[in-house]
């Protein structure tokens, strides 16, 4: 295929699949697979990088006007009820830190799931039928809106995300939403809180992925780091269009999952998550990916 239309291909593929339940990273790497594109060539796994920061400036774009109305209450909130601890904007960094502390431990073993299609079906049939039963079962929200969460809220909602770090598939939206629902809160507020929580962990997690990706270390160069970086014309030009296509769809798909929750539930997501599972399982044990 075409460098030019594969970096389209992928730029929807995760523009569509990044905030939306069903594992962005599932779907690139199966596409990956289907295309024959070399996971160890460092070229396109800066390429994997450069989409997903387009993807992350879908975000701040989308809430520019929630950001800033977050940071001129801070910290007493709009409705002077909130402190240091339980403003929106400290809560999203405490989940961050809940999550991002085991995640670095846990790099090694993240790196090798990556790797594993077979660990990548499971977790999207798994969590898809988990994303059904919590959806089906916590109909009752305490919470309707982000500004009511409370600590113990955010501390395990950064505690789930680990497995979406852990387990490729899982999906960071899928286990933030269903966590959110556990802990009481409305579609709508699990779903925001979900968003907002990506911003630092994404933004952190991709430039730390490129990091490692422009400055290997001395035992990590000989498996596909870009030392020093050497980019011709036409690949920055795959790059870009990548990077500019994911940012549009990813706005386009912020955009419409936030009206589509507000009047249905995430059970046709689950559905599709546990057939893809299903799917990808029979492809892999007869060996077509």
């Amino acid at each position: 295929m075409n460098d030019f239309l594969l970096s389209i291909l992928l730029g929807i593929v995760e523009g569509l699949t990044e905030f939306l339940p069903v594992s962005s990273t599932g779907h690139l790497r199966i596409v990956e697979a289907l295309c024959h594109l070399n996971l160890h060539d460092s070229f396109w796994k800066m390429y994997t990088i450069v989409i997903q920061l387009g993807a992350i400036l879908a975000l701040p774009v989308y809430f520019w006007n929630r950001i800033l109305k977050f940071l001129s209450t801070f910290p007493k909130g709009e409705g002077g009820d909130r402190n240091f601890l339980t403003h929106p904007l400290s809560l999203t960094m405490i989940a961050f830190v809940v999550t991002a502390v085991p995640a670095w431990a846990l790099t090694k073993k993240i790196g090798e799931n990556l790797e594993s299609l077979w660990v990548i079906a499971i977790a999207l049939l798994v969590g898809g039928i988990v994303m059904w039963i919590v959806d089906a079962t916590f109909t009752r929200p305490r919470v309707t809106h982000m500004e009511e969460m409370s600590l113990p809220q955010a501390v395990w909602i950064g505690a789930c995300q680990i497995l979406s770090a852990v387990f490729p598939g899982t999906s960071r939206s899928m286990s933030t939403i269903a966590a959110g629902q556990i802990a009481g809160m409305s579609r709508p507020a699990a779903l925001e809180f979900s968003f907002f929580l990506s911003m630092p962990t994404m933004v952190v997690a991709t430039l730390y992925d490129l990091y490692k990706t422009l400055r290997p270390s001395r035992d990590t160069v000989s498996e596909g780091g870009i030392a020093p970086l050497v980019v011709n014309a036409h690949e920055w030009i795959v790059l870009a269009i990548g990077f500019v296509v994911s940012f549009i769809v990813a706005l386009a798909v912020v955009a419409w999952f936030m009206n589509w929750v507000r009047r249905r539930g995430f059970a046709p997501f689950a559905v599709y998550r546990i057939v893809l599972g299903i799917v990808l399982l029979i492809l892999l044990v007869r060996g077509v990916v």
